[in-house]
């Protein structure tokens, strides 16, 4: 009797290199070790009370079906909340609201490109955009950027090389994730030039958009002549600290990929009712959450960045935003070491996880030296973390 046969689609889906390491850690845990988890994007700074106020607050009898684009008072509330940011021409028929920033890209994706088609993307990226563009039947053509000039995007000849008959659009992410660059104006100003000549969409990944240390992200909304052909796909997560929430947007002027991804919700039916009425209180509180939330958070780089330069062998660019760096550690297998860490090393009953390399690249033999670490945790957390890293590097070194 034969069995029946996963798709290719199964198949070539990566696992996330954010989480394949669990099992190690959860392992580690059952000894009694601590493990600082510096590999996910997990904040610690509290949820507002308002999210869960407005929760409690719901006095309906039904939780019942609602709209496919989102709740009236959600879309309300985003309108406001980009106005906010500057982009005041966005209105509501502009907004969709998702399952989840995860949710908004595969919509993206799925609505600009047909399977087969191509989009272009500069590595190390989000590791999910790998699995998006599978479940899509897209092919992502990676550009690579370079760690010793902190990964800013490659001149305008190198993208443009790039491009083929196939190429449908452009994804860009920043505040960057995994490295914390954030592009800038000219950078920014190179992308739409590209997208304006061959009639591109930009996929612009703008989940980090509060989280710069110094200056400001330039939104890719924010240029007039690209209405057509700009795409935001925007989460919650991260921003107000409810990444359980999962609500996310699609924002977009082009009616046409609107009417699109509308019908990618229908099927889905509606995102959450409770985590919208939630969210939508958080986001009528405007800009408040943000200020004491993005100090911390440059407290917290600056120790790890310092932390890090004191390892001898580390090569570290400090991030302009987001909060994650990209670091090149003195080992031949990222993998190993990562795993190392938490089946085989502990410092006084402690260890630290990091997320490896090579999942954050579309390249086969990329990042073999370089980890993701998400500056997550308190200032003392952090340190012990970096003590306990330095410790492991060195023991790790001793015995290859």
């Amino acid at each position: 009797m034969s069995r029946p046969e996963i798709s290719s689609r199964g198949l070539e889906t990566p696992a996330s290199p954010i989480r394949k390491l669990t099992p190690y850690a959860d392992e580690a845990k059952s000894r009694g070790v601590r493990v600082y988890h510096l590999n996910i994007g997990q904040p610690d700074i509290h949820t507002p009370r308002e999210f869960f106020e407005a929760v409690k607050g719901f006095d309906g009898n039904v939780l019942s079906y609602n709209p496919s684009n989102g709740i009236p008072a959600m879309l309300e509330s985003l309108e406001q909340y980009y106005h906010r940011c500057g982009l005041s021409h966005v209105t509501r028929k502009d907004i969709m609201v998702t399952t989840a920033g995860s949710e908004a890209i595969l919509f993206s994706m799925m609505a600009v490109t047909s399977p087969g088609d191509e989009i272009i993307v500069f590595e190390p990226f989000y590791p999910n955009y790998n699995g998006f563009a599978k479940m899509a039947g897209v092919t992502l053509v990676p550009i690579a950027s370079d760690p010793r000039n902190g990964y800013r995007l490659p001149d305008r000849e190198t993208i443009e090389s790039r491009i083929t008959p196939k190429t449908r659009a452009i994804l860009i992410c920043s505040p960057n994730n995994p490295t914390g660059t954030v592009l800038t104006a000219a950078e920014m100003g190179i992308i739409k030039d590209l997208a304006l000549e061959h009639g591109l969409f930009v996929l612009s990944d703008e989940v980090y958009r509060e989280f710069v240390f110094e200056g400001s992200a330039v939104s890719i909304l924010s240029f007039p002549e690209l209405s057509e052909h700009a795409v935001i796909c925007d989460s919650l997560s991260k921003r107000y600290s409810a990444c359980g929430a999962r609500i996310g947007s699609i924002v977009s002027k082009n009616a046409a990929v609107m009417e699109t991804v509308l019908k990618f919700g229908q099927a889905r039916l509606c995102p959450p009712t409770l985590e919208q009425i939630g969210s939508a209180a958080v986001v009528n509180t405007g800009s408040k959450y943000f200020k004491g939330m993005l100090d911390e958070y440059r407290k917290r780089r600056d120790v790890l960045y310092e932390g890090l330069l004191s390892i001898p062998g580390v090569m570290v660019k400090k991030p302009g935003g987001a909060f994650y760096m990209m670091v090149s550690f003195p080992v031949d297998d990222i993998e190993d070491f990562c795993r190392w860490l938490l089946s085989d090393f502990e410092l006084e009953h402690e260890t630290t996880m990091l997320a490896p390399g090579p999942g954050f690249y579309a390249t086969k033999g990329k990042g073999k030296q370089e980890a993701r670490i998400a500056y997550v945790l308190n200032v003392e957390d952090m340190k012990k973390a970096i003590n306990v890293l330095s410790h492991g590097l060195s023991a790790y070194q001793s015995t290859s």
